[in-house]
């Protein structure tokens, strides 16, 4: 362990050179095989970026703190998250966002890059002071809400286009959910459940990208779950529009036919159709799927407890990211390592105009192998659809602006 033993020492001498990389981040990401030290595989790559977590502060600390949130992304290998607005109270002013900016000076271990609100209490009427908050917000969002009025939402872009700003969509037609909380699919069918048509995401897309064509705006969209969906930002992209998406693990690796009677499995939007899945991850090899969230939405556990139909709609998944993708995406070469990074760390990036830093890097250890075990988790919440997988890969060491975020603890343990 001499190389991490190098990368510890360095922090500790007194100079303000900032902690640089042991490898050049210009180079061409390494094979594993390349990397082998006292019989583990490394890969030190850059620091991961996430552009949709919640943190729930200020507002719902019980469920997630900056603190937590920031650590569980570290340990993730990630040095920048984007936290999400639906807060209390939400940051659609400046008095409001600086309540939100307090915590993150404070608390985070990790850079926080705050979403401002589109819309006054994500409320959907009045706009946010948006030109107000614009200088200290990544992009604008009214996350966990759908903009329902076409009229307020391309107010909207008009005012973020002229800011420079992202407009980064939850697309959701509230009127065809209809009171659903899963995919309306089979296993919604067989057990009595309430379901939600795809057409309640795509619909709203493709109201919106009518609205692009118009404004000219940046627009993201989050969390897509459906193909239809797929096939409108793919079409969209062909003909010139500044169009943008994400997906999250869960959409990629689940389908609704692996779904239980437990709230771990609930979450907006929901699990879809094995097609669903399928079309994401040709969407992900294909170039249309830009990046690969977590859509980090921790609650309590009495929350969680409560089933599909009386639990709240989130799951956690900082802390397991990679090591899914890593796992189930790289090993069976469906995507490339580097890709894998593009998604996770590149394109995030390059959207929002985060820079790269050479003293942001993360170590993993892709030789590790081990069952995700939420017990084990340094979030607050603890709700994952993946516990009990077996995944390979372990981070071992983050760093974010050459300061140590996490070390394993069994790392650490072996080197003092």
């Amino acid at each position: 362990m001499i190389v991490l033993r190098k990368v510890l020492d360095q922090r500790t001498k007194e100079s303000e050179r900032p902690i640089r990389p042991l490898l050049d981040p210009t180079l061409p990401i390494p094979s594993p095989s390349d990397l082998t030290f006292s019989g583990e595989r490394f890969a030190l790559l850059p620091g991961l970026a996430d552009v949709h977590v919640h943190l729930r502060e200020p507002g719902f600390s019980y469920k997630e703190t900056v603190r937590d949130g920031t650590r569980a992304a570290a340990r993730g290998g990630f040095t920048t998250v984007c936290a999400m607005p639906n807060l209390n109270p939400v940051p659609d002013s400046r008095a409001h966002l600086n309540e939100e900016l307090a915590l993150i000076e404070r608390d985070a271990v990790i850079e926080v890059l705050p979403y401002g609100a589109l819309t006054k209490d994500e409320a959907g009427v009045a706009l946010s002071d948006m030109e107000e908050i614009a200088p200290s917000v990544v992009a604008f969002s009214d996350d966990g809400r759908g903009v329902q009025d076409a009229d307020v939402m391309r107010e909207a872009m008009k005012r973020a286009k002229a800011l420079g700003k992202v407009v980064v969509a939850h697309c959701e037609d509230n009127s065809l959910l209809r009171g659903g909380y899963i995919h309306d699919g089979d296993y919604c069918r067989a057990h009595g459940h309430k379901g939600i048509v795809s057409e309640s995401e795509w619909g709203a897309v493709k109201r919106d990208l009518e609205l692009v064509r118009e404004t000219g705006v940046s627009y993201h969209v989050c969390h897509v779950s459906a193909k239809e969906t797929v096939e409108l930002i793919r079409r969209a992209k062909a003909e010139g529009l500044d169009v943008t998406c994400e997906t999250a693990p869960h959409y990629l690796l689940l389908d609704d036919s692996m779904l239980e009677e437990d709230g771990r499995f609930k979450m907006n939007p929901p699990i879809r159709d094995k097609s669903d899945r399928d079309a994401l991850i040709e969407g992900v090899k294909d170039g249309t799927v830009d990046m690969i969230v977590t859509d980090h939405a921790p609650h309590t556990e009495e929350e969680k407890s409560r089933g599909l139909a009386g639990s709240p709609m989130g799951i956690v998944g900082l802390e397991t990211s990679f090591p899914l993708l890593y796992t189930y995406l790289v090993l069976p070469g469906i995507v490339t390592l580097p890709r894998l990074i593009e998604l996770m760390s590149e394109n995030p990036r390059r959207r929002f105009g985060i820079p790269s830093r050479d003293d942001d890097f993360t170590l993993f250890d892709l030789g590790a192998r081990y069952k995700i075990d939420p017990a084990d988790f340094l979030s607050k919440g603890k709700s994952t659809p993946f516990a009990g997988w077996e995944v390979a890969g372990k981070c071992r060491l983050t760093v974010c602006r050459g300061q140590v975020a996490y070390l394993d603890p069994e790392t650490k343990a072996r080197n003092e």
